[in-house]
């Protein structure tokens, strides 16, 4: 796993041992990239399920401002802090050690506002609807906000809508895809 992209182009990365973790593979990190790649321009850039943070640390190398990283394995955060420093990107990070809901509540008391909202959830767990729930009328998204899901290739989003936001594009890889939401209302 690398960079692939950007200011820190080729740098190795490391990832968590076992199986709690699935790192993003070049090419659908590539495919992706390559799907949000103007908007990624000083940008304000959250990583939730952050695991390696490979999709938070591509976004810094590529031009974002700032990234938060949500971590709550020991393991994993430790990988984040690591890949940060070998990238020379840690002065533009943040990383929380906490669940991805208590980073909603937290960041929304912060008055944080984020440009992009990426979240790699534990599939089929239906951990990102909770999310989505918790994103619903907070002020971390705004109506330029692009939420980018990664989940299996079968979960359904279609209660993306009561909650108050609009599948815009899918992409699919196999047995996940990635899932590009927009804010349509703040509740």
């Amino acid at each position: 796993m690398r960079v692939i992209a950007g200011s820190a182009k080729r740098i190795l990365l490391s990832a968590p041992s076992g199986f709690g973790t699935r790192p993003t593979t070049d090419r659908i990190k590539e495919t992706l990239f390559n799907m949000i790649g103007t908007k990624l321009a000083d940008c304000r850039f959250l990583d939730l399920f952050a695991g390696s943070g490979a999709i938070g640390i591509e976004a810094l190398s590529r031009g974002a401002e700032q990234a938060v990283f949500v971590e709550r394995e020991q393991e994993a955060l430790q990988c984040i802090k690591d890949n940060l420093l070998r990238t020379k990107l840690d002065s533009r990070a943040t990383v929380l050690k906490m669940d991805a809901a208590a980073a909603i509540r937290q960041l929304a008391a912060e008055q944080k506002v984020f440009d992009i909202i990426f979240m790699d959830p534990p599939y089929r767990a239906k951990e990102a609807e909770k999310i989505l729930e918790l994103l619903s009328g907070k002020t971390i998204c705004r109506e330029d906000t692009i939420i980018i899901i990664e989940e299996a290739r079968e979960t359904d989003f279609s209660f993306a809508a009561d909650l108050g936001f609009e599948v815009q594009k899918e992409k699919i890889y196999g047995t996940s895809k990635h899932v590009f939401l927009a804010v349509t209302l703040n509740a």
